[in-house]
C-alpha cells in the first residue's frame, strides 16, 4: 500500500524527528506545542526547558542553517543583475526531476528469448493450406484449454507457417505466450497481428496485458481502451481498471515536467533577451570602437579633436570637412571591414594604397575627407583624378596645390594678324 504522504514529505518528517531526538527541548516551543501534546499523549515526557539553538553546523528543523545570519535585503539581492541570471541559470539546470509513485505490484522481469518464428508474409496459402491450418488452430485451443501452453504456442506456429496472413492465429498465439509469464513475445505476436488487421480486438487487449505486466501502464491503459472500444470485454474491462491509477499518475506527472520545462525555456530566453539587450548597450555607449569615443583616442580618433593631430584629420587642414556627417561615418564604421581598414590608415596613413582597388574604403576617404590625406594626397596619387586639369579632381597635388585652382590658365597667345604673303 502506497504511504499517504509524498517521498519529499517524508524524507522532511524523518529529519524532523532526527532532530528532535537530538534536541528534545525544541517542542517546548510554542508553534510546537501541537507535537507535544502527540507525544505526551501517548506516555511520551518531553523534557523541561528552553530550547537553545545549536552551534553552527546544525541543521534548523523548519530548514536553513541554525548558525546562519540574517543577511540584508540588498546583500541578497545581489549588486549584479548578472550573478542573480547566472544563479537562476544554475538552479534550473540542477533543478531534480521529482519520481512518480507507482503500485508496482505484478510487475515482471522481461524475457529476452530469441524472436519466434513469424512465417513468410509472401505466402499464398492454397484452399488446402489454409484447411490444415484451422485445423491446427482447433488443437492449439485444446491444448490451451489444458494449460499445455507450450503445446498450444507449437500448434499455433505450424497454423502461421501455413496461412501466414490470418491475424488471429498471432493474437492466440501472443495469449498463449502470456500465460508464460513472455510479455515481450507477447507484444511481437499483437504487433503482427495489427500489422495484419488494425481493428483486432484481441491484440490490442493481450498486448494491453503484456504492458501491464512490463510496467508500461501508460501503453497498457491505451491499448485496453481501444479493446474495449472495438468489442467489449470484461476481462479486459478488469484489467483496464487495474492500471488505470497508475496510468494517471504517469499522466499527470509528464504534464507537469513539461510545463516545467516550457517554464524554464521561457526563462532561458528571457533571460538571454536580457543579456542581449546589455551587450547592445553596452556596445551602444563605447560607439562600437576602442576608446572613449569610437577610434583610439581622447575624442574617439588620436588627438584632441578625436583625429590625429590638431583636433582633425592629419593633413587636411585642422578640421572637418564642409558638411562632413559624423554620424553617417559612424553608421559606415559599422562594417568590420570599413572599421578594420580605417584603424590600417590610421596607423599608417601611406596603407590607402592597399585599398585603392576597394571602392567601398575608396570612397568613403573621398566622400568624407576631400581635403586630402596625410602628407597632402594619396601615395601614389589619386587613381580616380584623372587628368591634371580636370574640373572633377578632388585632391591636392604633392605640394599641397589645389588641383582645380580657380586661377585662370594661360592661354596660348594667337596673333591678330594673318601674313597671307601678299605684298
Amino acid at each position: 500500500m502506497a504511504a499517504p504522504m509524498q517521498h519529499e514529505d517524508l524524507l522532511k518528517l524523518k529529519g524532523f524527528i532526527d532532530f528532535v531526538n537530538t534536541n528534545p527541548t525544541v517542542l517546548n516551543m510554542p508553534q510546537l506545542q501541537f507535537v507535544k501534546d502527540f507525544v505526551e499523549k501517548f506516555g511520551g515526557k518531553v523534557p523541561e526547558g528552553n530550547f537553545k539553538m545549536p552551534e553552527t553546523g546544525s541543521k534548523c528543523p523548519f530548514g536553513g542553517d541554525a548558525g546562519a545570519k540574517a543577511k540584508p535585503a540588498e546583500s541578497a539581492a545581489g549588486p549584479d543583475a548578472d550573478d542573480s541570471d547566472k544563479s537562476e541559470e544554475v538552479a534550473s539546470a540542477s533543478e531534480p526531476e521529482s519520481d512518480v509513485e507507482l503500485d508496482m505490484e505484478g510487475v515482471i522481469e522481461a524475457d529476452n528469448e530469441p524472436a519466434q518464428p513469424m512465417g513468410d508474409s509472401n505466402k499464398e496459402p492454397t484452399e488446402e493450406e489454409m484447411d490444415q491450418a484451422g485445423d491446427l488452430r482447433g488443437q492449439a485451443a485444446a491444448a490451451y484449454s489444458e494449460q499445455k501452453f507450450d503445446e498450444a504456442i507449437s500448434f499455433y506456429t505450424k497454423a502461421i507457417e501455413l496461412n501466414p496472413g490470418n491475424a488471429l492465429f498471432y493474437a492466440k498465439r501472443g495469449q498463449a505466450f502470456l500465460k508464460l509469464k513472455k510479455p515481450n513475445a507477447c507484444i511481437r505476436d499483437c504487433d503482427k497481428a495489427l500489422e495484419l488487421n488494425c481493428d483486432s480486438a484481441a491484440a490490442y487487449k493481450f498486448r494491453g496485458r503484456a504492458n501491464r505486466l512490463l510496467g508500461k501502464f501508460e501503453e497498457a491503459a491505451k491499448d485496453l481502451r481501444q479493446a474495449c472500444k472495438l468489442d467489449f470485454d470484461e476481462e479486459a474491462d478488469e484489467w483496464l481498471r487495474e492500471v488505470t491509477p497508475n496510468a494517471k499518475k504517469i499522466e499527470q506527472h509528464r504534464i507537469k515536467q513539461e510545463r516545467k520545462q516550457a517554464e524554464r525555456k521561457i526563462k532561458d530566453r528571457q533571460r538571454a533577451q536580457r543579456k542581449a539587450r546589455k551587450e547592445q548597450a553596452k556596445q551602444s555607449s563605447a560607439g562600437g570602437f576602442p576608446g572613449a569615443g569610437s577610434f583610439p583616442g581622447a575624442g574617439g580618433f588620436p588627438g584632441a579633436g578625436g583625429f590625429p593631430g590638431a583636433g582633425a584629420f592629419p593633413g587636411a587642414g585642422g578640421g572637418m570637412p564642409a558638411g562632413f556627417d559624423m554620424g553617417d561615418l559612424m553608421s559606415k564604421m559599422k562594417d568590420p571591414e570599413v572599421a578594420a581598414a580605417m584603424q590600417d590608415i590610421l596607423a599608417n596613413p601611406a596603407n590607402i594604397s592597399k585599398y585603392v582597388s576597394n571602392p567601398k574604403i575608396f570612397n568613403l576617404v573621398k566622400n568624407f575627407f576631400p581635403g586630402g590625406f596625410p602628407g597632402g594626397g594619396f601615395p601614389g596619387g589619386d587613381p580616380t583624378a584623372g587628368d591634371a586639369d580636370s574640373d572633377d579632381a578632388p585632391f591636392c597635388d604633392a605640394e599641397g596645390k589645389a588641383s582645380n585652382s580657380s586661377e585662370p590658365k594661360a592661354k596660348k597667345e594667337s596673333s591678330d594678324f594673318v601674313d597671307d604673303g601678299l605684298d
